[in-house]
């Protein structure tokens, strides 16, 4: 009967250790690391220069002929140019493009 008192006591406090301990674990888990990957995103993006070569998320490949604000003018194949939303650029397959190349190099 004690113990079982002692802890219905202590009840309410664990429950607001076990509440902090969730939010801790989900800011570490999901929150930094989705910040930390939309920050690199963004960076990627504000970097792009003319001669780069890249990937939109739908896939496309070309090379950066022209930077505008928002927009960037791709070569996509001889004589063949796309504006596109810098925001499509993504950064994944941009890297995993270079990665492979500097790899068939070496």
């Amino acid at each position: 009967m004690f113990e079982t008192t002692l802890l219905l006591a202590a009840g309410p406090s664990l429950d607001l250790i076990f509440i902090g301990l969730i939010v801790l674990v989900a800011y570490f888990f999901l929150i930094r690391p989705q910040a930390k990957k939309a920050r690199l995103q963004q960076d990627f993006i504000e970097a792009l220069d003319k001669g780069d070569q890249i990937v939109t998320a739908g896939g496309i490949h070309g090379k950066i002929t022209k930077v505008d604000e928002t927009t960037v003018t791709i070569l996509v194949d001889t004589k063949t140019y796309l504006t596109i939303e810098k925001s499509t650029i993504s950064v994944e397959m941009s890297h995993a493009k270079i990665s492979k190349e500097t790899a068939s190099a070496k």
